[in-house]
């Protein structure tokens, strides 16, 4: 389960007359399937019990915010797939949001409606991949398997919007690179009438499964005061009690508009935070049920509207550049990253998978940004991690790891 790699023995100093006793030290990770990605937490154990954590990040460090320095803003969209890859879609319009705010450039409606859809099937998709492979860890693999068939329709709908189906690089600033066609909404159609019949029996799986509860209930547990003060937000943090979210507190992409509901938990454990998800998950159905609707009252020229009218930012259609000399210009610019940008300083935060993705800003009127750092919620959860499994026994290390829904690619950043 665990590899165990030069282990150190330690001693333990022990009131007088008592029986003095040795600790273990076991590496696990950071090559690891149970790791759940590469990251390292080196262990001292006494029998099976965790005396103490620490954790070691940055082995896949890639200075995603130094490249970002010299490209274009366009460029910058890659990038932000390699954060959370389980919900790329949501790192996508994070950016172009943010972009938006500091180009002055407002979407249409139906835009916003459309992003939504995306935005929270790529929370489904989060959420379905936490909570299964919870599961997982606790020894039942059934929910996981279930489940992914329904990922995997999510990946199609991807497909149909953008061709592509982990990294995403879904959208431009200003809207979609395309129209959604009618086989990404028969798609989605069949998603929204398919998924809650399975939703509702991976909950019958585990919500009251014995050995489940057993396995969770007490694991890992954060009071609200604790998870303010390391900084959660998102399901960590709403399991603890605190009905903090983005969509709700800071609104985006309208929104504002759509009626749900922000399920929290008491005790901030293993179990809340498993139940918060699958909560959540139905309120997602419900935000794209709405969202579609919305969409669907679009008719004539506006259902076919996908994009902002900003030449300067957007690339026009390949078919306009073939043809007509302004298109080709600013498709040659945009292109060469030779559109200046303005100045300014902005912070602009989304609703992630697992908590705030936040993007902050800076331009000083030069053609890429002159800093831009990335508020990874992974990278904070992580280091409330000795604390959470301190006491505990080895087999719930991996449980209250997965239960974080911590990704490497995002913490490393």
């Amino acid at each position: 389960m665990s590899e165990i790699n030069n282990p150190k023995a330690k001693h333990i100093k022990l009131p007088e007359g008592s029986v003095e006793r040795q600790t273990t030290t076991l590496n696990l990770g950071p090559t690891h399937p149970a790791t759940h990605g590469v990251f390292q937490n080196i262990l001292e154990l006494d029998g099976e019990r965790i005396v103490s954590a620490e954790q070691t990040v940055g082995y896949i460090h890639r200075a995603f915010e130094k490249l970002a320095e010299r490209r274009p803003l366009y460029q910058i969209t890659t990038l932000t797939d390699r954060l959370n890859y389980c919900s790329s879609p949501i790192n996508n319009m994070g950016w172009h949001l943010t972009c938006e705010k500091l180009l002055g450039v407002k979407t249409p409606k139906r835009v916003d409606y459309l992003r939504i859809i995306i935005m929270e099937l790529a929370r489904i998709s989060d959420h379905l991949i936490c909570n299964s492979v919870v599961g997982v860890d606790s020894g039942a693999y059934t929910g996981f398997l279930y489940v992914m068939q329904y990922r995997e329709l999510i990946y199609e709908i991807y497909e149909e919007v953008c061709g592509s189906r982990l990294t995403t690089n879904m959208g431009r600033i200003g809207g979609f690179e395309r129209n959604f066609t009618n086989a990404a909404f028969e798609k989605l159609e069949r998603f929204l009438s398919e998924y809650p019949a399975v939703l509702k029996e991976f909950e019958n799986l585990f919500n009251r499964n014995r050995i489940f509860m057993e396995r969770t209930i007490g694991a890992g547990p954060i009071n609200a005061e604790r998870a303010l003060n390391y900084g959660f937000t998102g399901p960590n943090l709403r399991a603890a009690g605190v009905d903090y979210d983005v969509r709700v507190h800071t609104p985006y992409s309208s929104y504002e508009d759509l009626e749900f509901d922000i399920p929290i938990g008491r005790t901030g454990d293993c179990y809340d935070r498993f139940l918060v998800r699958n909560q959540e998950m139905w309120q997602s159905l419900r935000i794209i049920e709405q969202a579609y609707k919305k969409v669907q009252e679009f008719k004539g020229s506006e259902a076919e509207i996908y994009h902002a009218d900003a030449p300067a930012y957007y690339l026009p259609p390949k078919s306009d550049v073939y043809t007509k000399m302004e298109a080709l210009i600013w498709h040659f610019k945009i292109i060469m990253g030779e559109t200046e940008i303005p100045p300014g300083e902005i912070y602009q935060p989304v609703e992630g998978g697992n908590g705030e993705l936040g993007f902050y800003l800076i331009s000083d009127g030069g053609r890429t940004p002159y800093r831009l750092h990335f508020r990874r919620p992974c990278f904070i959860y992580y280091q409330a991690y000795s604390e959470l499994t301190k006491g505990a026994m080895l087999s719930d290390a991996i449980i209250v790891m997965s239960s974080l829904n911590l990704i490497a690619g995002e913490m490393d950043a």
